[in-house]
């Protein structure tokens, strides 16, 4: 039985590991549970799952609104969080904090020795090098939950690094594959929500929209994977059932298929090396009988084109693209910004941003900051 941490339990990836847990209570065991401010659903959570611990990033959430919980340790803040990450009783940590916050969580895990699933993929993005430097240092396993990275991994294993020749995402093309771009401008949120395959949480959602996410995809598996950005392709594939690609230098291409549903990744990030049963995920081809491939339109996604310009500049610039885009985002979902602004400010920041040279814990705030201030004044918020 593998003893289990999770952060961002009560998020679109955390409830969906519960729900692998909740099937396989044989294997599994919750040492903790962590949410940001969404103190009801964990607490019922608590009461099903019985961890040792739970916490509460939010400072703002009040001890009292809790209340006392028997056999249950209840932490707060911040601080509660990163004790959280130092837990040996874990085998596995699940790091699905949303945006990059999660940045500090993930180095607290590695530094502490423990095994990380992680669906954060703004750790990489921010700081890939003292990430995977750590991971490397420590001699900790690192598994991917992004169902693209899951795939690319699960083509990977028993094959040798060298004989790769390129590695290929797969992106659904989101709910604006065929919208024109001088449309962009009315697009509303509750559009940008409205993903065609996956249900995932709205920050993610619009990332989909936006197509950003797949840009932070592309930094992540030069990182994971320790492959250069020219061997790394994106191509749209709008039924979502071809989650990733591995070609080879023989000319052999190696995929990983399955119905969209996150459990997947989910499970065998926990699972591995083993596989377990999913319930209702069988896959009947027969509901497939095209399976389309499509080019990036770059001058419609502009944030792809962004992200491959961070990745080439290197140092600081993926934590600036990861940062504004995060808060671009959010003021998107506030409907302060308009969607199409989304990629226009991130390029505004990129630009007027002063390169630092592979930036430590540390620097990466004071980028953070910035960023933060160069914003508001920008939108006057």
């Amino acid at each position: 039985m593998k003893n289990i941490g999770i952060l961002g339990s009560t998020g679109s990836v955390g409830k969906q590991t519960l729900d692998v847990i909740r099937n396989h209570k044989d294997k599994f065991n919750i040492v903790f549970l962590s949410a940001h401010s969404n103190t009801d659903l964990l607490l019922k959570q608590a009461i099903e799952f019985k961890p040792q611990f739970i916490a509460v990033s939010n400072d703002q959430i009040k001890k009292e609104s809790i209340g006392i919980f028997e056999n249950v340790k209840i932490l707060y803040g911040k601080d509660g969080i990163l004790e959280l990450c130092q837990n040996n009783d874990c085998d596995l940590i699940l790091n699905s904090i949303v945006g990059y916050s999660g940045l500090e969580p993930t180095l607290k895990i590695i530094n502490a020795g423990i095994d990380l699933a992680l669906s954060n993929k703004e750790s990489i993005v921010q700081a890939g090098h003292l990430v995977m430097d750590l991971a490397k240092k420590k001699k900790v396993n690192i598994f991917p939950v992004d169902s693209e990275h899951s795939a690319i991994w699960q083509c990977l294993i028993g094959e040798n690094h060298n004989t790769i020749k390129k590695l290929i995402l797969t992106a659904s093309g989101g709910p604006f594959r065929k919208t024109p771009l001088n449309q962009f401008p009315s697009i509303t949120k509750k559009d940008a929500l409205n993903h065609p395959n996956w249900s995932m949480g709205n920050k993610i959602s619009i990332d989909s929209a936006t197509m950003m996410n797949k840009g932070f995809e592309l930094i992540e598996a030069c990182w994971l994977f320790d492959i250069g950005i020219d061997k790394v392709e994106i191509v749209v594939h709008p039924q979502s059932i071809i989650h990733s690609m591995v070609e080879f230098i023989d000319g052999s291409i190696k995929a990983q298929l399955s119905n969209p549903d996150m459990r997947l990744p989910i499970q065998f990030a926990l699972s591995y090396p083993e596989r377990y049963h999913l319930n209702n995920l069988d896959f009947n081809i027969s509901n497939f009988s095209k399976l389309n491939f499509e080019q990036v339109d770059m001058k419609k996604f502009k944030c792809i084109k962004l992200a491959y310009q961070a990745i080439e500049l290197g140092d600081s610039f993926p934590t600036v693209l990861n940062v504004s885009n995060d808060l671009l985002v959010d003021l998107f979902l506030k409907e302060v910004i308009e969607f199409d602004m989304i990629p226009k400010y991130i390029e505004e920041v990129m630009n007027s941003h002063e390169r630092v040279k592979n930036p430590n814990i540390d620097q990466i705030a004071d980028i953070i900051n910035s960023i933060k201030l160069y914003i508001k004044e920008k939108i006057k918020i």
